[in-house]
C-alpha cells in the first residue's frame, strides 16, 4: 500500500506559558479510498470560471471560455442536468478576497467510477468539465434574462442622452 504524505505546519500555544510550538501535521492520502467517496471527488470553485479574475487569482480557463461572475447554483444546475453526481459545500476559495455569498460555494463532482473508468464518457477530465461549464452557463435562462436587461439599460441610456439636445437657453 502506497501512502503519500503532505506536510503542513500548525502553530500551537502551550497552555502553561506564552510559547508557541510549530508542529508538523501529516495529512495522509489513503489508496484504499474509492472514487465514489466524496473525499475523492473533484472540487470546482466559481472562481475557476470567472472571466473577471486573472490566472494568479485562481481562474483555470482562457477568458474567452469563461463566464462573468458564475455562482455555485449555476454550476450545480449545469452539472445536474449533465447527469453527474454533485455535492455543494459552503467553502471559499483560498485566493478569494471577498467574503460575500456571491463568491462562496465549492462544488464536488464524481468524475470516476470505483474501477477508474470515467463516470460520464463526455467528461473524462476536470478540464473537459470546466470547458463544458464555460459553454453551458451562458445559455441558462437566468443568464439570458440578465443579458437582455443589461442590453435594455444600455439602450435606455443611449436614448436618454439624445433627449437633452436642443436649442438651449436664449
Amino acid at each position: 500500500m502506497h501512502m503519500i504524505f503532505y506536510c503542513t505546519r500548525r502553530v500551537v500555544r502551550d497552555r502553561g506559558c506564552d510559547r508557541q510550538y510549530k508542529i508538523n501535521m501529516a495529512l495522509v492520502w489513503n489508496a484504499s479510498k474509492k472514487h465514489s467517496d466524496r473525499e475523492r471527488w473533484v472540487c470546482i470553485y466559481p472562481v475557476y470560471l470567472n472571466n473577471k479574475k486573472t490566472l494568479a487569482e485562481g481562474r483555470k480557463l482562457a477568458k474567452n471560455k469563461c463566464v462573468e461572475n458564475p455562482t455555485h447554483q449555476e454550476i450545480r444546475d449545469v452539472l445536474l442536468a449533465a447527469g453527474l453526481k454533485v455535492g455543494v459545500e459552503n467553502k471559499l476559495h483560498p485566493k478569494e478576497r471577498s467574503k460575500e455569498l456571491l463568491y462562496r460555494g465549492r462544488i464536488r463532482v464524481q468524475l470516476k467510477n470505483d474501477d477508474g473508468t470515467p463516470f460520464h464518457n463526455d467528461f473524462p477530465t476536470r478540464d473537459s468539465l470546466l470547458e463544458h461549464l464555460g459553454t453551458t452557463i451562458p445559455k441558462l435562462k437566468t443568464r439570458q434574462g440578465k443579458q437582455s436587461s443589461s442590453e435594455q439599460s444600455t439602450q435606455l441610456s443611449a436614448s436618454s442622452s439624445k433627449k437633452g439636445k436642443g436649442k438651449g437657453r436664449r
